[in-house]
């Protein structure tokens, strides 16, 4: 059996000093939506721990739609899926191509392309946004999903190719030689070779991109205006236009919006961890 040392057990307890307050404060946040969630709407700002009637009604409103807020709540969270999913694969497409353009191919200008793509997050996302607004206006893709799909994607592709570049430079360039030697072509060593290894970063470049654009809102807010194409964020902000908020109805609805992200970083946490860090340090 291992036996602690006092220095040991005084390190744990250091961590438990700090990991305990900063549990409590991460969670309690979600503690007060959950408790919204299932407060009926007189109690919930009874400032109570726990409700004295619980309830599940606000999710059975939510779900049926029976509030005006509401009414299209199942196309909103669609178009939340829809954007998600899409800027998900688009990010993942034109990173991996690109880091495999930059990393194995060495093709001339890649670095300064890859750099000058980093560029664009020395100036913040919310001074893009109406430079942006104007550019899918002159496209004529303004209320349409695509407009903030390709937006989200031009948010999320420069972080993605400098992830993917930076874990396909820890792959050995033997393997590419060997393929090579043996009558690869580029697109071959790029199926058979590169993408088999790159798995877990490619996993998590895409998890990263999907809930940045699951979470998104100032872009969708300014891109997208009718009812029935907004993404459930945007609708979400709509509440708070109301003299008398339903304050349990929103945060019931965000604690529903809240779990698909959840369900896919958990899922995926594995990739995350180890496809976010890949690179970071040069072996």
């Amino acid at each position: 059996m291992k036996r602690l040392s006092l220095a040991g057990v005084a390190g744990e307890a250091k961590l438990l000093l700090i990991g305990i307050p900063v549990l409590i404060w991460t969670m309690l946040p979600i503690y007060h939506l959950f408790l919204f969630a299932i407060s009926p709407r007189d109690a919930a700002f009874s400032g109570n721990v726990w409700p004295e009637e619980p309830t599940l009604r606000n999710f059975q409103i939510v779900l049926n739609q029976d509030h005006y807020f509401l009414i299209h709540f199942w196309e909103q969270l669609a178009n939340s899926l829809i954007v998600a999913i899409a800027t998900g694969a688009l990010t993942l497409l034109v990173a991996t191509f690109a880091a495999f353009a930059i990393s194995r191919l060495k093709v001339e200008g890649g670095r300064t392309v890859m750099n000058l793509a980093l560029f664009t997050y020395f100036i913040p996302a919310a001074f893009l946004a109406v430079p942006m607004y104007r550019t899918m206006g002159i496209y004529g893709l303004l209320n349409s999903k695509w407009a903030l799909i390709l937006a989200m994607v031009t948010v999320a592709s420069p972080y993605a190719i400098w992830v993917l570049k930076q874990a396909s430079d820890k792959l050995p360039y033997e393997l590419d030689e060997a393929a090579v030697v043996d009558g690869a072509s580029p697109l071959q060593l790029f199926w058979m070779v590169y993408l088999p290894l790159m798995k877990p970063s490619l996993v998590a470049v895409g998890t990263y991109a999907l809930l940045l654009a699951w979470n998104e809102y100032l872009y969708a807010f300014l891109l997208l205006s009718r009812d029935t194409e907004i993404t459930l964020p945007v609708a979400l902000g709509n509440f708070l236009a109301a003299d008398d908020s339903p304050w349990e109805l929103l945060m019931t609805t965000g604690l529903i919006y809240a779990l698909p992200p959840a369900a896919i970083y958990y899922a995926f946490k594995r990739y995350m961890v180890s496809g976010l860090t890949a690179g970071a340090v040069k072996s």
